[in-house]
C-alpha cells in the first residue's frame, strides 16, 4: 500500500512539471490522467478518446487509480512524446485546443498515435494533403430546405478552388469557390451533427454558407485539413514575402460571437424580428440571417472604430421593445441600430465582442470594405 501511494505521489509531482502540466493533446491545464503505454499526461476528455485506442494507449487516473511499480514509466513525459509523435506536423494542420469539438480532438489523437502520421516514418501528410486534386463525397444541406443530399466536392490546388457537383457524372459544377475568401470551421451544434462543417465564402459580395458532414470522422477532418493546406498554398502565392508563421493565422476565421438577437428597422418604428447574428473581427462585419442554417445573409453592418463615429452601449427597456428586454445600441455614421437580447449575460457578451472590434485599428482593406457596404455593393 505504501508503495502504491508513493507511486501516485510521484505521478502527481511529474504532472506539475513544465510540459506535463498541460494535456499532451489539447493543452488543457492540470491533466490528471496518464497513458502508461505512451508515457503522457492527458485531461479527462482526451483520456476518454485514448480508451478508444486500446491497442495503442492505456490510461489511468493519477489520483483515483492504483499504479503498480511496473506502470510508473510516464517519466518520459509530454515533451518527449511530442518530439516523437508530432515531429513532422505540417504547418497548415490544425492542432485542436481544449474548447474544440470532439471530432477534431479524436482525429488528432488517432493521427498521432494510431496512424503515426507525423513521426516521419512515411510521407503520409505530404501525399494526403498536397496532391493536385482532393475529391470527397459529403452530405450537404439544401439551400432552400432542411434536407441533406449527397454531393461531390473537388478541392483543387492547381487553381485554388473548391467545386461541388450535383451528381458523380456531372460535367459542370454547381459552384466554383475560390480560396480567396473561403473559410471552413466545424459547427457540430449548429448543424446538429458531430461531424458538421460550415464552409463560407463570398458570392456577389454576400456571405454564402454551405453546411456539410460525413459519417466518417477521419474523412471530414482530412478534408478540413486539405482545405487548410490549399488555403496556405494560396496565401503563400499571394504573399510571397511573408513567412508561414505570419500566414497560418490567416487560413481560417473564427467569429467572435454568434447567436440570436432581435432587431428593428431603420426608423425604429418597425416591429422587432428575431435574427441570427454573426460578428467577425477579421472583416469587421456583423452579418445577420433568418436562421442559423441560412445559406445567404440577409444583410451586413460594418463595424469601424470610435474615431470614425462607431460606438456601442447597453440600453434598458424602452417604450417599444420586442419580447426580449436587454438592449444594445450600435451607433454608426449612417444609422443607429437597436438590438435586443433574451438574457443579460448574452447582452454582456455581445457588448464585449462589439467593443473588441471597435477598439481594433482599421486596415486599408477595412476602409475598402466600409466604402463598398456604404455604396450598397
Amino acid at each position: 500500500m505504501a508503495s502504491l501511494e508513493r507511486n501516485n505521489k510521484i505521478l502527481l509531482d511529474l504532472a506539475r512539471q513544465p510540459g506535463n502540466n498541460l494535456c499532451a493533446d489539447c493543452g488543457a491545464p492540470e491533466p490528471d490522467w496518464a497513458s502508461y503505454t505512451l508515457g503522457i499526461f492527458v485531461c479527462l476528455n482526451c483520456s476518454g478518446m485514448h480508451r478508444n485506442l486500446p491497442a495503442v494507449s492505456k490510461v489511468k487516473s493519477i489520483r483515483l487509480d492504483r499504479w503498480e511499480d511496473s506502470l510508473v514509466e510516464v517519466k518520459r513525459g509530454n515533451s518527449y512524446a511530442k518530439a516523437v509523435y508530432e515531429k513532422c506536423v505540417p504547418a497548415f494542420y490544425y492542432r485542436p485546443q481544449q474548447r474544440d469539438c470532439i471530432v477534431l480532438k479524436d482525429q488528432w489523437i488517432r493521427a498521432k498515435y494510431e496512424r503515426r502520421e507525423f513521426t516521419g516514418e512515411n510521407n503520409y501528410s505530404q501525399h494526403a494533403y498536397s496532391s493536385g486534386d482532393y475529391p470527397s463525397t459529403l452530405w450537404k444541406k439544401g439551400k432552400d430546405n432542411k434536407q441533406f443530399l449527397k454531393r461531390i466536392f473537388l478541392l483543387s490546388r492547381k487553381d485554388f478552388t473548391l467545386r461541388y457537383f450535383i451528381k458523380e457524372d456531372s460535367k459542370v459544377p454547381k459552384a466554383v469557390i475560390s480560396m480567396k475568401d473561403l473559410n471552413a470551421v466545424f459547427q457540430p451544434e449548429k448543424i446538429n451533427h458531430a461531424h458538421g462543417l460550415q464552409i463560407s465564402y463570398l458570392h456577389d459580395e454576400r456571405m454564402r454558407n454551405l453546411f456539410v458532414y460525413h459519417e466518417d470522422g477521419q474523412i471530414i477532418v482530412s478534408l478540413f485539413n486539405a482545405i487548410r493546406a490549399t488555403r496556405l498554398a494560396y496565401l503563400q502565392r499571394k504573399h510571397p514575402t511573408l513567412r508561414d508563421n505570419d500566414l497560418i493565422p490567416l487560413i481560417a476565421t473564427h467569429c467572435l460571437k454568434e447567436g440570436y438577437m432581435e432587431k428593428t428597422g431603420p426608423t425604429q418604428r418597425e416591429p422587432f424580428k428575431k435574427r441570427w447574428f454573426i460578428l467577425c473581427s477579421k472583416n469587421r462585419k456583423l452579418l445577420y440571417f433568418k436562421t442559423p442554417l441560412d445559406a445567404t445573409e440577409l444583410g451586413a453592418v460594418f463595424i469601424g472604430t470610435e474615431s470614425h463615429s462607431y460606438r456601442v452601449e447597453s440600453s434598458g427597456r424602452g417604450t417599444r421593445v420586442g419580447r426580449w428586454h436587454y438592449g444594445i445600441t450600435l451607433q454608426t455614421p449612417g444609422r443607429q441600430f437597436v438590438f435586443m437580447c433574451e438574457q443579460e449575460q448574452e447582452q454582456r457578451e455581445w457588448l464585449e465582442a462589439f467593443r473588441k472590434v471597435i477598439s481594433q485599428p482599421m486596415t486599408p482593406e477595412d476602409y475598402a470594405n466600409e466604402a463598398n457596404l456604404r455604396r450598397g455593393k
